[in-house]
């Protein structure tokens, strides 16, 4: 019999500010399609990350994960490079990616994916604000064909 497995999330909030705005739009197409998001000086978020991973649950040690170590790759992959920073200015990956909550849970889980085990990530959930919420679970497309 296989042993039993689960999902474990732990949770890790940052601030950070941004500014909506594509290099492949004008000025008037992106103030239309961002509105106030568009703001040249930018705007900022305190954004909540849940990030999910599953697994055999370790008959000895009783865990997927060890919380300790899923705390440090958090840290690793989200607080150290995403906290108190200009996301399109800071941080190298949003100078040619619109810095939208989609594309930062995109990022979040491509660094997780280094950090952790091979396939134990299973979701990374980013609140932009209460009523702004993106999940991601490595999608590469929504058509299939």
């Amino acid at each position: 019999m296989a042993p039993p497995a689960a999902r474990v999330s732990r949770t890790v909030s940052f601030s950070a500010c941004h500014r909506l705005h594509s290099k492949s739009l004008s000025d008037e197409e992106n103030l239309k399609l961002f509105g106030k998001c568009n703001n040249p000086n930018g705007h900022g978020h305190n954004y909540k990350v849940i990030v999910t991973v599953r697994g055999e649950i370790d008959p000895v040690s009783g865990m997927v994960i060890n919380l300790t170590d899923l705390k440090e790759y958090m840290q690793e992959a989200i607080m150290e490079p995403l906290d108190h920073k200009n996301l399109d200015k800071d941080v190298p990956y949003f100078a040619e990616v619109v810095s939208t909550t989609e594309n930062v849970a995109v990022f979040i889980w491509e660094n997780l994916k280094k950090l952790l085990p091979v396939g134990t990530l299973y979701k990374v959930k980013v609140y932009e604000t209460d009523q702004n919420i993106v999940v991601y679970k490595g999608e590469e497309t929504t058509s299939e064909k």
